[in-house]
């Protein structure tokens, strides 16, 4: 059933072709926002703390400050509302989820870049 259902997503779902990134990255997502009848672009700015899923389902969670306030936002790798993402920093950490992260105020939050 599973070979099934995989079968399916890879023939009739268009994929978009986004750049790669992991945990640790941060990456700005482009997304469209619906306001009664217009429609615009708002970006949101943030460090991947976590890719999860495979195929269809797979989703991706960003964490940014707003002020002193932590604000996570989860987006499906395949939301049609996505324009683009964009990579700005390559982080290097040595976990695929970094919910530690939320913990961490002040110089202890800083991610080193990785080194190309």
């Amino acid at each position: 059933m599973e070979a099934l259902i995989k079968f399916v997503q890879d023939e009739f779902v268009t994929k978009k072709e986004f750049a790669e990134f992991s945990a640790g990255d941060t990456i700005t997502v482009y997304y469209e926002i619906k306001e009664g009848e217009k429609v615009r672009t708002q970006f949101f700015r943030g460090v991947v703390i976590q890719r999860r899923g495979t195929g269809l389902s797979e989703t991706f969670t960003i964490r940014k400050m707003s002020g002193t306030v932590g604000v996570e936002r989860i987006f499906p790798v395949n939301l049609p509302s996505i324009q683009k993402i964009e990579v700005n920093k390559r982080g290097k950490v040595r976990r695929a989820r970094i919910f530690y992260f939320r913990g961490l105020t002040g110089k202890k939050a800083r991610i080193t870049e990785k080194r190309r």
